[in-house]
């Protein structure tokens, strides 16, 4: 028997995680300058970082000798949401935290519901527990809430909700998702990852941290990768009850956050003009994008993220033309949508590039 025999089945059996193509790889792919190319699949931050996390990470290169502590951004989190600090479980990268809470309540012979279309993360994190996956057909590309409550069976302890949805965009209106939260039973997780909650337009958001006051089996995931800008220096949280916190933190890795994250984390919080200039250029940017799709007569997604997932007919014959331009999209055919390309949402000069490729391209 090969050591690949003796491990677990079910580890075995896992399809790995497929990132956005870097920059890099295509360089080496299709002999491109590194200059010329432009990555618009993997919704990063088109602005960078944030000037104030820039300085703070800067300065503490000085300090990364010691072993990282938490406090301080546990804290600042904790104050700008309204929970206690010891609702607060930071990770590395918002993935950190969903494989924490797949950690603590799945296992073999336990089931975790998710919806058809959703992050390729949940499926991973249920399937490397043993525990068995059920997925819900999708609604509009979305989540069918009614069909995920009607899935959930005896041994179900979480529920994946992604609110907007990821490749989609689409987003549940907060009454329903409360709703639904009233009919799930208590023991049953509800896991609502918001990754891109700060592209909600203002008006439209809802203080979902509140929520955790009634529903102590209420979980919130949010990140600092996407309208933050620090993508590569995987900082996420999650905000949950008491108990469920101090259960996270039993299976968190002591210093699974690093000094520089928590710096760059810590100061990105307060630099607001940033995050403006942020949702504004996303803004800006989908209405470009959106028109250009129209004009194109492609078929599209709504979308309440920094992306827009729209119809290419072959998606993966379009996202190789588009490659051999050097324009980087996501194909998205691993999410059951092989028509279909997912492209981030850039500066003006990048949508302009990823319009004239994509017109070239059909």
């Amino acid at each position: 028997m090969s050591l690949a025999e003796q491990a677990l089945s079910y580890v075995r059996a896992i399809s790995p995680y497929q990132p956005g193509k870097p920059i890099t790889e295509l360089a080496r792919e299709m002999g491109i300058p590194v200059d010329s190319i432009v990555k618009l699949a993997s919704n990063e931050n088109p602005l960078g970082m944030s000037p104030k996390a820039r300085a703070a990470v800067e300065k503490a290169i000085s300090g990364v000798e010691r072993y990282p502590d938490q406090f301080d951004l546990i804290a600042k989190v904790a104050g700008r949401v309204g929970v206690a600090q010891s609702q607060v479980v930071l990770g590395n990268g918002s993935n950190d935290v969903l494989d924490l809470i797949a950690r603590v309540f799945l296992a073999p012979g336990r089931s975790a519901v998710f919806a058809q279309h959703a992050f390729a993360v949940y499926p991973l994190a249920t399937l490397s527990t043993g525990a068995e996956l059920i997925a819900t057909p999708a609604k509009n590309y979305g989540h069918d809430l009614a069909a995920m409550r009607a899935a959930i069976r005896p041994d179900t302890r979480i529920v994946w909700i992604a609110n907007p949805n990821n490749p989609t965009g689409n987003f549940l209106p907060y009454a329903d998702v409360r709703a639904f939260l009233e009919s799930v039973p208590k023991e049953v997780i509800v896991v609502l990852d918001e990754a891109y909650n700060e592209y909600i337009p203002p008006a439209e958001r809802v203080d979902t941290a509140g929520w955790l006051k009634e529903f102590p089996n209420l979980v919130i995931c949010r990140t600092f990768s996407k309208i933050y800008g620090l993508a590569g220096l995987r900082v996420g949280y999650a905000l949950a009850s008491v108990e469920v916190a101090d259960l996270m933190n039993r299976v968190r890795q002591p210093f699974n956050v690093n000094n520089l994250a928590l710096a760059g984390a810590l100061a990105a919080l307060d630099d607001h003009d940033f995050l403006n200039a942020s949702y504004e250029l996303n803004r800006y940017g989908m209405v470009q994008i959106v028109a250009a799709l129209e004009r194109l007569k492609l078929e599209y997604i709504p979308s309440y993220g920094n992306f827009v997932t729209f119809r290419a007919g072959d998606g993966a014959a379009v996202n190789q033309k588009l490659l051999k331009q050097g324009v980087i999209v996501r194909p998205i055919g691993g999410y059951g949508l092989p028509e279909w390309l997912r492209v981030t949402i850039g500066t003006e000069r990048e949508n302009a590039r990823f319009i004239e490729a994509l017109e070239k391209a059909l």
